[in-house]
């Protein structure tokens, strides 16, 4: 069995003259933290559709967990151990915290939907989803509405939902979006406490975090990936502080927020 977990190789995706993502390869090692970064219109919302079978590649394979999953649903490459989290939100604001990680539990199981049962009123979920809430930092407020929780508390809440199926791999497109200062903290550090536990695959604009979190760093630019390696080796990078910062003598870091 291969020592990667993802491997991309050749993947490339045109929307008519505009090549969105142009022979891109990758490979991440069980365990790792990689982030992908680039600027806006660089691909990566492209790339991240092929990997979670939202949109199907012109061309290239994309293999996981031994599998190779290019023409797999969304479903069945998540039923392998590959959960995203989203840019936008996607929970249940009339459910609790509880409500929606026991959900995300109940659809973990074996003909989990049928019969209908709402996942609040099943007892059985509730203690695993209370788990779940305290890894992720909720557990004080599990019986809240999440109507009425912050936009980083359902941030929580979404990757709490997304560790309920016991992935191999964690996909978080841009988990830091939208949080205030506070909030980012919280975030990071919960990001910080999975590290290791889980792959991830990081796409995130705060290079902060990036460079704080991840174990390698590949930047995608024109649909291309033009530079991939350690973040001392992605700061240090002449075609990064190009791509981004347009000045090859310009230095390359948490800087960078203010200049996007």
């Amino acid at each position: 069995m291969s020592e990667f977990l993802l491997e991309i190789d050749g993947l490339c995706k045109s929307f008519g003259a505009l090549i969105a993502t142009d022979n891109v390869s990758l490979k991440i090692p069980m365990g790792e933290t990689h982030a992908l970064i680039g600027p806006n219109g660089a691909g990566k919302t492209t790339l991240v559709g092929q990997l979670t079978g939202e949109l199907v590649p012109d061309s290239g394979r994309i293999r996981f967990a031994g599998h190779d999953i290019t023409e797999l649903s969304t479903a069945e490459r998540a039923r392998l151990g590959l959960a995203r989290s989203f840019q936008i939100t996607s929970i249940f604001p009339t459910f609790t915290a509880e409500g929606n990680v026991a959900l995300a539990v109940q659809a973990t199981e074996p003909h989990s939907f049928r019969f209908w049962q709402p996942a609040e009123q099943i007892a059985r979920l509730h203690e695993p989803a209370r788990k779940l809430l305290s890894q992720v930092g909720l557990a004080p407020v599990g019986d809240h509405l999440a109507a009425r929780m912050s936009h980083g508390q359902h941030r929580q809440i979404e990757i709490g939902m997304a560790l309920a199926s016991r992935p191999k791999m964690l996909l978080l497109d841009e988990p830091m979006a939208g949080l205030g200062i506070e909030e980012s903290r919280a975030m990071s550090a919960l990001l910080a406490s999975v590290k290791g536990r889980h792959t991830m695959l990081l796409i995130e604009h705060d290079m902060d975090v990036v460079f704080q979190l991840a174990d390698r760093i590949s930047v995608l630019v024109g649909g291309c990936i033009v530079a991939s390696g350690s973040p001392q080796e992605i700061r240090n990078s002449r075609e990064v502080r190009i791509a981004y910062l347009g000045d090859e003598d310009e230095p390359f870091g948490g800087e960078l927020n203010a200049k996007r």
